[in-house]
């Protein structure tokens, strides 16, 4: 059962997965995609607005940039497809050359810079949803609140998020805005719980390792900010993938998630989305594939909501040792 989403209250219509479309362009070593890659983006986008997935995640840094090029060029093809589209894309990453990310930058000049390059790219006049995409150290909250103020101004960013930031992070720089942060997408998964487990290990003695994303979920919550999970399905870890070598533990969950999704009637790719949607928060799973067949199979997850019973089991599997 999907749950009211935050994100509704600022951007309507949202569905409750997102469409990833990092896998979109070809190959990131290649300068160029090809007019296979727009039939790929073209069948993907067709088959997520189908079941009802209306909302797109973009960054500049994907497959270097052609990710947008070639959703732009579908919907240069087919326009009226923007209508029923929720459009977000990240910026802030830099790269250096041909050797992949190299800094990050959260200047006005670069973010400014980033949007243009973006709505060209993606052959859209607003950006419904910009991200800065990784934390910046040199991050100055004024700078960014102007950039951010500008484009509301000429109208070609809507709302404004962040990505992979911590709550002391997100407190920064919202202090310097007028208008909430919407979103924060962050690495939340079967295979990486971090941000989970943040929350039952303090005064646990050995298994208390300080991590910085300690407290984000629960800020997101208390500021109806919308928590989207990146890597949600775990490369398929526990929804077919084959497990040679791989811990017991992975090999455990994977087993159970299959067990799950029989008991529920429903494919192993929504039980392992369900895991995330069971959360207070109202989770908003980030999907990365390109298939059909598995964007359906994801979007079944709408039909399932784990019990506590479930949700734990599945929990402490995939920790590989019980809680505390």
């Amino acid at each position: 059962m999907s749950k009211q989403l935050p994100l509704t209250q600022k951007v309507p219509h949202c569905s409750q997965l997102v469409f990833g479309c990092m896998g979109l362009g070809g190959d990131w070593n290649e300068p160029n995609y090809s007019l296979n890659d727009v039939a790929v983006a073209n069948r993907a986008i067709d088959t997520a607005l189908e079941v009802g997935i209306s909302m797109f995640d973009h960054a500049d840094i994907y497959t270097r940039g052609k990710a947008e090029q070639v959703f732009g060029d579908v919907l240069k093809q087919r326009p009226h497809l923007r209508k029923d589209m929720t459009i977000q894309t990240k910026c802030g990453i830099r790269f250096e050359d041909d050797k992949g990310p190299g800094r990050y930058d959260f200047s006005k000049e670069w973010i400014l810079h980033s949007v243009e390059t973006s709505l060209k790219r993606l052959n859209i006049e607003q950006i419904d949803i910009l991200l800065l995409h990784r934390p910046d150290p040199l991050m100055e909250p004024d700078e960014v609140a102007s950039a951010f103020d500008q484009l509301i101004k000429q109208g070609k960013v809507n709302k404004f998020g962040v990505s992979n930031m911590t709550s002391a992070q997100m407190q920064l720089l919202q202090q310097a805005l007028p208008n909430p942060l919407v979103c924060n997408q962050l690495e939340i998964s079967l295979g990486h719980l971090d941000c989970i487990d943040q929350g039952i290990i303090a005064n646990v003695g050995g298994e208390a390792t300080y991590n910085a994303m300690a407290g984000t979920l629960e800020y997101c919550q208390l500021n109806d900010v919308q928590v989207q999970t990146w890597g949600s399905l775990s490369q398929g870890l526990f929804s077919g993938r084959i497990l040679d070598g791989q811990a017991p533990h992975i090999i455990t969950t994977a087993s159970l998630v299959s067990s799950l999704a029989a008991e529920y009637q429903t494919s192993p790719e929504a039980i392992v989305l369900a895991f995330l949607t069971r959360l207070p928060q109202g989770i908003q799973p980030v999907i990365g594939t390109v298939d059909p067949d598995r964007i359906r199979a994801c979007q079944r997850v709408i039909e399932v909501e784990l019990t506590r019973e479930h949700w734990y089991q599945l929990f402490v599997a995939a920790r590989g040792r019980v809680v505390p």
